[in-house]
């Protein structure tokens, strides 16, 4: 089985188990007691925090571990927003991910925030001048993401962090998708917050990260002991804090890979009558090719690539189950009906050529009996 949904979950890699068994075992304490057992932990989660640090950019006070990238993102977004005395406005675009839409969404619900989407090209590329054009004095944040989980586009983050940061405002970045593929950080963005999950880069489920510069003012939304220097309460998960600097660590680039995308969409494209890419050609995840094919169901589509051994999706794991169209796609100005035709391969740094290839002939194969065309 060639497994190609890698922007849904990843294999725990070998070294970071290794890493976290101490501290499922011996090393199991609460790093909050004083007592040997508990400062092991502490120094383990001190270690991990100083690690993660150095990895996005920041200093180790600017890491707070989550339990993964949507508490990640619902903390910067409501604390960030709750904590900043300029107004309630906020500026992101319609096709983040659901946790970032429902945040702003639960912002204008409760606390009369008013949302503002910045206009997206077919291709889901923002432009910084349109983000700037749309900031006011009552402004208190622009959230949009790095990397678009459906649709692979990337987007120009420093810039638009430049025009933010030019008006006197906070941005944040969800970058779940891009960390492991595309540099990340709070300098190298220049952005005051971003977001991470661990499960994409060989970590476990259930970790994630927010890092948030020091000058930002932040409103916890979890109360309790007074962890993570009062912003995040609740005991530390000390073995998956260690998993997650370690895969961070690990990562290392993979230059062999975005030739191998290529092949992929070029091929589908050329082999596949009516396929469409969506998303940018050219400002794309190094590992990400998506498509719809209209005429079939991309539910259908998957089953028939599953018999043929590929295990890809149809988009956002977190929506799995859902039967309503795409909210990306959607918003892209993409027909409901052909939106729900939608595919996502995306690979890992073991893909080969041959697999390349195989994909686009198994992919052709897959349409093919669907619509009753040629193989």
């Amino acid at each position: 089985m060639m497994y190609l949904d890698n922007a849904a979950t990843t294999p725990v890699r070998r070294e970071v188990l290794e890493a976290m068994w101490p501290y499922l075992t011996g090393d199991f304490g609460n790093p909050s007691s004083h007592h040997e057992v508990g400062e092991s932990a502490a120094r383990a989660l001190a270690d991990a925090r100083l690690s993660v640090a150095a990895s996005l950019g920041c200093r180790a006070s600017e890491v707070i571990f989550t339990s993964g990238g949507t508490e990640a993102n619902n903390l910067a977004i409501k604390g960030i927003s709750l904590a900043n005395p300029r107004g309630r406005h906020i500026v992101t675009t319609a096709i983040e991910h659901e946790a970032v839409l429902q945040s702003c969404d639960y912002l204008r619900r409760f606390h009369d925030f008013e949302i503002s989407f910045v206009p997206l090209g077919a291709d889901g590329l923002v432009d910084p001048l349109a983000v700037a054009a749309m900031l006011r004095q009552d402004t208190t944040l622009v959230t949009i993401m790095q990397a678009n989980n459906e649709i692979g586009t990337v987007q120009p983050i420093a810039q638009i962090a430049s025009a933010a940061r030019a008006a006197g405002v906070p941005m944040h970045t969800d970058s779940v998708q891009a960390v492991g593929w595309l540099d990340v950080g709070l300098d190298v963005l220049g952005v005051e917050a971003l977001s991470i999950s661990g499960h994409k880069i060989g970590a476990p489920k259930g970790v994630g990260v927010l890092a948030i510069r020091t000058a930002t003012p932040l409103e916890p939304v979890m109360h309790g002991g007074g962890q993570e220097r009062g912003r995040r309460s609740g005991t530390e998960n000390v073995a998956s804090a260690v998993g997650m600097a370690t895969a961070l660590s690990l990562i290392e680039p993979h230059p062999a890979v975005p030739a191998l995308r290529d092949l992929i969409i070029d091929g589908v494209l050329e082999t596949v009558r009516g396929a469409l890419l969506t998303g940018s050609r050219s400002d794309r995840l190094p590992n990400h090719a998506s498509f719809c094919f209209p005429g079939t169901s991309g539910e259908a589509v998957l089953l028939e690539l599953e018999r043929r051994g590929i295990t890809s999706s149809s988009g956002s794991a977190c929506a799995a189950g859902s039967d309503d169209a795409s909210h990306v796609l959607v918003a892209l100005g993409v027909d409901p009906d052909v939106a729900k035709t939608a595919v996502r391969f995306t690979l890992d740094a073991q893909i080969t050529e041959q697999d390349a290839r195989d994909v686009v002939t198994r992919v052709a194969e897959a349409v093919a009996t669907l619509t009753g065309g040629p193989h």
